[in-house]
């Protein structure tokens, strides 16, 4: 049964889970999240108050108040510049499809990436209209955000966005996502390796819940990969874990994060590129955007 979304549920669906019904019969469902943020990150030019410090390559420093990190800025500038292409070029050359969380500005400074991805059969969903944490934000300000937002992406890819996720999100992103009434699920959570329901303001809304520690975040923040051998194995694992899980007639779905400046660096891109190859390499394995899965677990295992 769906609770309050505010409410701790912390049995979930126990030791039974349901029977997704993946398409063909797959023993596992694998989603491929590209974070599309450079440009929307802390800056001045931004109106913010000083330069952005997370997940970058020099991981632990001190925003510069006031002023432009010009360094720091051309990390991010790297992922839209070449990082995007080099992962973008990955997945055509497998035929596979992600979905982006791409943030609002980001799209609105490089309106070549939504289109790109568009006509590529990627699915476009909402990462906010900036890259930053709206924790603080205040209830009007945080929708006029995510009115800008889809705006933003509805300009450069020519639809809007039905998913939804934040990542650093408030105590008011979820009923406001469900208040729009144009997104079929949100993904601000890491609480099962399946979708499940929650009640907001009474109705229910379909989570399909995302990942931190399959996520090239983790070569960005303490502890974390180092290099990408050991990115490459953790996702190995997780993969054939959870791959195993399907073929003993429970399958799971499984979330890979990916970020433009991180990922799209040559030598993470090799260890992608692999792992990409070993899911490819199984048999009745279903690589979805995420869309995809909304759609087929709404259909599939409907609100009770």
């Amino acid at each position: 049964m769906a609770l309050n979304y505010l409410a701790r549920d912390l049995y979930g669906y126990g030791p039974k889970t349901p029977d997704p019904q993946w398409p063909g019969g797959a023993r596992i469902a694998v989603s491929f999240v590209l974070n599309y943020e450079e440009g929307g990150e802390n800056t001045v030019l931004n109106g913010d108050p000083g330069s952005e410090v997370y997940l970058t390559e020099v991981p632990g420093g001190q925003p510069f108040v006031g002023q432009r990190d010009l360094s720091t800025e051309s990390v991010y500038e790297y992922g839209s510049r070449a990082g995007f292409w080099r992962i973008l070029r990955l997945f055509a050359q497998r035929k596979i499809n992600f979905t982006s969380w791409a943030v609002g500005r980001a799209l609105e400074l490089n309106l070549a990436a939504g289109r790109a991805m568009i006509e590529a059969g990627h699915e476009v969903a909402s990462h906010g209209y900036r890259w930053i944490n709206y924790k603080d934000f205040g209830e009007a300000e945080e929708r006029d955000h995510m009115h800008m937002a889809i705006r933003a992406i509805e300009a450069a890819c020519g639809k809007r966005p039905v998913g939804w996720y934040t990542g650093r999100f408030s105590d008011h992103t979820l009923r406001l996502v469900v208040e729009n009434g144009g997104f079929l699920y949100s993904s601000d959570s890491y609480a099962d390796d399946l979708p499940y329901y929650v009640r907001v303001e009474g109705a229910p809304h379909l989570i399909v819940p995302y990942t931190l520690d399959v996520n090239d975040m983790k070569f960005a923040v303490p502890p974390g990969f180092s290099a990408g051998e050991g990115w490459f194995n953790y996702m190995k694992d997780a993969f054939d874990t959870l791959y195993a899980e399907g073929v003993a007639g429970a399958p799971k779905m499984m979330s890979i994060g990916l970020h433009c400046r991180l990922a799209g660096r040559p030598g993470r891109a090799a260890a992608l590129a692999r792992f990409m190859d070993h899911v490819l390499s199984h048999e009745r394995v279903w690589v979805a955007t995420r869309e995809q899965i909304a759609r087929h677990w709404l259909t599939v295992h409907p609100p009770g």
